[in-house]
């Protein structure tokens, strides 16, 4: 059977007509980069930088049920405490306390959220809302909103000044993690203070036919364009981890060092497994590290030695331009994972000096 096609974003021919060079991700033909990851990366961390995140999964939950249905199935407090304007950041986790995807829930209204997910597990968050919909929460109402609106992340130090110039934003009135809407050039937009690199910044989301035309004012505002890769080196200088790699199905919140986004006195979908790797413990943990060298870069599945025996292996690598150094993510013992424990990484059998580092990697300056 052939390959289905791949998707594009409604800003798929604006990554063409700015040669950046398309990859296939997550199902869609996506801009991998633009002037190349480490000038993307440094537009980021010293000015401003924009991503197409279009290709990520929005869904509008509404109706009486919708809290509800959200509650159970986030690991936040989506409860009634939840201010209007809020979003929050949880996981989605199965019966067994395995990390089905990590998504923001923002609230709207009395009974209006939208929940973000990651582009490869869009149709499985949908399908699994529409389950817990069906069977314990009828009074509420699932639409696709998908392709209906885009969704821009401008992210850096002048973020929200160029958000000021051309979308009217006033981080003044927009606390991090809240949400407006508003409108965005002649059409309505919702505009959060959320992100994925790090860096303050705002994410877009505004109605598609006006999306082409707010990425070239943004460019010309000056946001670099950027693209997947700056965005994973980004992203994995601040240890926010990616599903796929850093966490899936098999993984519990706890292993992950994600309980600070578990509300662990309330009940939600597979809170009593996650409960219990809390109260108990888990034999391994996810831990960073970062090279003694430079050298090749880690990689996804590269193994992780100490004093010659495996005890783990790479869940996300890179070089990051920030440290001028490797810097990489994995599972191992508990009791490995202290910071300054010294490992080595194998990559493509050469055994590569590094030392276990406290988390993030970086932290921007307040």
């Amino acid at each position: 059977m052939a390959d289905a096609p791949l998707r594009t974003t409604v800003l798929h021919d604006d990554h063409v007509s700015l040669g950046a060079r398309m990859v296939p991700f997550a199902g869609y033909d996506m801009p991998v980069q633009y002037a190349g990851v480490l000038a993307e990366a440094r537009a980021v961390r010293t000015a401003a930088g924009i991503f197409d995140v279009s290709h990520m999964g929005r869904f509008a939950v509404d109706g009486p049920d919708a809290r509800a249905l959200l509650d159970w199935v986030h690991t936040a407090d989506v409860g009634e405490a939840m201010p209007m304007g809020r979003a929050r950041y949880g996981l989605l986790c199965n019966e067994s306390g395995g990390i089905i995807d990590d998504a923001i829930v923002y609230r709207l209204g009395e009974e209006r959220f939208i929940i973000v997910a990651n582009a490869a597990n869009a149709p499985k968050v949908f399908a699994w809302l529409e389950r817990w919909r069906d069977e314990r929460f009828p009074g509420t109402t699932l639409t696709d909103r998908t392709a209906e609106i885009a969704m821009i992340a401008l992210q850096g130090p002048d973020a929200t000044y160029i958000a000021g110039q051309v979308a009217g934003f006033d981080p003044d009135a927009v606390r991090p993690f809240n949400v407006v809407e508003t409108e965005v050039m002649g059409a309505s937009a919702l505009i959060a203070r959320t992100g994925y690199t790090g860096e303050d910044g705002i994410e877009i989301m505004p109605a598609s036919e006006v999306a082409s035309a707010l990425w070239r004012a943004l460019m010309d505002a000056g946001a670099a364009p950027c693209g997947l890769g700056a965005r994973d080196t980004l992203r994995l200088e601040a240890a926010l981890l990616l599903h796929g790699s850093d966490m899936d199905e098999t993984v519990n919140p706890i292993e992950a060092g994600l309980e600070r986004f578990v509300r662990l006195e309330r009940d939600f979908c597979g809170a009593d497994a996650v409960r219990a790797a809390a109260e108990n413990g888990t034999a391994r943990v996810l831990a960073g590290f970062r090279t003694a060298e430079r050298g090749p870069a880690p990689r996804a599945h590269h193994r992780i030695l100490i004093d010659g025996a495996d005890v783990g292996e790479v869940t996300s690598g890179s070089y990051s331009p920030y440290l001028d150094t490797n810097i990489g993510l994995g599972y191992l013992p508990r009791e490995a994972s202290e910071p300054g424990t010294p490992i080595a990484v194998d990559v493509r059998g050469r055994q590569i000096p590094a030392q276990i580092v406290a988390l993030p990697f970086y932290k921007r300056s307040r």
